[in-house]
């Protein structure tokens, strides 16, 4: 089989397929689905284009859609997000048209989705919903093809929703990200783990002591907080949302406008899928050697082109992933991972056990869309709780633990309303 790809080296595939095989230990419940999948090929004749990034455990997740009959391309869905070697690995030695390569420009990233839509998908996979705008704006050729799609974040179901409430969604598509087993995790866990191994991997700096600000206390930045809290960071949290800021309250930390918390940080972490979250008015009060990153997809959430109209020239690489932005009047500021996802731009990502449960639903919301597609509205829709709770007793029962079971008596007792005090 001849296989088109765009990658960075092929000479890379052994390693990768090594960690690739690696990660895969800790996928118990991706493996379990794709036993099933590669007896019932629930998938069969489906041509699947995932955009998402090219990490061990999305190998995992293609080579499990594989085995249940998919025809996959795979390209990234963010520049900085790729791991070269997996992205070789699957080129090698799975036979998956893979467009992908670490640093890519902005013009091939998408000249990589559209390598990707060439494929006319039947259900597209997205991280970003890049996949499903780029099909809306300039690929509505395909649409006669699509039966739907899945959508793994909180940034891209933020842009699906917009699609939807304006009418503009033209098939349905099912937020992964708002499943139980998805954000409960994933998002805290494996963000915040990941997120602050990035940031030590990027700056070697010891985190007791300082003050960490974090931007949103959506899931993830629950995550992110809870974990700088866990390394004796002073943890600072600014929202928008009275009830998350309360939360946050409630969880010990301190809670003020981001035009103040810009007065004190050390550290500033954004996650909130918005833009200019950290913007040139708090960038002006900001202490000299302050280090921004960013952990939402994308590289939006920090005003990297208002920072630059702030320094003197064009920032200086202190190492792999810190750029020193010289400020006119003699203050530094520091930007990790250049503003990108910096869990993936410094560090690998999440960790194998959470994808597992993450990329089981990707995997499982592509059969739903295959079987019910016919049923669902052009609208973003979340998988069925029963689906859910499937993923979760999976994953106990992988990692040996038990839970209790309900009697007949006691389910009869919470279905009916005559019993009481």
């Amino acid at each position: 089989m001849t296989v088109e790809y765009h990658i960075a080296n092929p000479d890379l595939a052994h390693g990768g397929r090594l960690r690739i095989e690696w990660a895969e230990q800790e996928m118990p419940v991706l493996r379990q689905i794709r036993e099933r999948f590669e007896k019932e090929k629930p998938l069969s004749g489906i041509r699947v284009s995932a955009c998402l990034h090219v990490t061990t455990e999305t190998a995992n997740l293609m080579h499990t859609l594989q085995m249940g009959g998919a025809d996959v391309v795979l390209c990234a869905s963010n520049p900085l997000s790729t791991q070269d070697d997996v992205a070789a690995a699957l080129v090698n030695y799975y036979e998956i048209p893979v467009f992908a390569v670490r640093g890519e420009d902005n013009v091939t990233y998408f000249d990589h989705i559209n390598k990707a839509l060439d494929h006319a998908p039947h259900v597209s996979m997205d991280d970003g919903a890049d996949l499903v705008s780029e099909i809306h704006k300039n690929r509505r050729d395909l649409l006669e093809h699509i039966l739907g799609g899945t959508e793994e974040t909180t940034t891209g179901v933020i842009r699906l929703r917009a699609m939807a409430k304006d009418g503009q969604l033209a098939f349905p598509v099912i937020s992964v990200n708002d499943s139980q087993t998805k954000h409960l995790f994933d998002n805290r866990y494996g963000t915040g783990q990941s997120t602050i191994d990035g940031v030590i991997r990027a700056t070697n700096v010891l985190l007791a002591g300082k003050t960490i600000v974090v931007a949103g206390y959506g899931w993830c930045s629950r995550g992110i907080a809870n974990r700088a809290a866990g390394h004796g960071a002073h943890v600072v949290v600014t929202e928008v949302d009275p009830v998350k800021a309360l939360e946050a309250v409630m969880d010990g930390y301190r809670v003020m406008p981001m035009t103040e918390a810009a007065k004190i940080g050390d550290f500033f972490i954004t996650a909130t899928g918005d833009i200019n979250v950290l913007d040139t008015r708090h960038m002006e009060v900001m202490k000299s050697g302050a280090m921004l990153a960013n952990s939402g997809h994308f590289n939006v959430e920090i005003n990297l082109d208002g920072l630059r109209d702030m320094a003197v020239s064009d920032p200086s690489r202190v190492n792999a992933n810190v750029e020193a932005y010289q400020l006119k009047d003699g203050r530094v500021i520091y930007v990790l991972g250049e503003g990108r996802l910096i869990n993936l731009a410094a560090a690998n990502g999440h960790p194998a056990s959470v994808m597992d449960m993450s990329f089981a639903n990707q995997a499982l919301g592509a059969e739903y869309i295959v079987k019910n597609h016919d049923e669902m509205d052009n609208t973003v829709h979340v998988i069925p709780a029963e689906v859910d709770n499937e993923i979760a007793r999976l994953k106990l029962e992988a990692m040996g633990v038990q839970v209790d079971v309900l009697t007949e008596e006691q389910v009869a007792y919470l279905n009916q309303w005559q019993e009481g005090t």
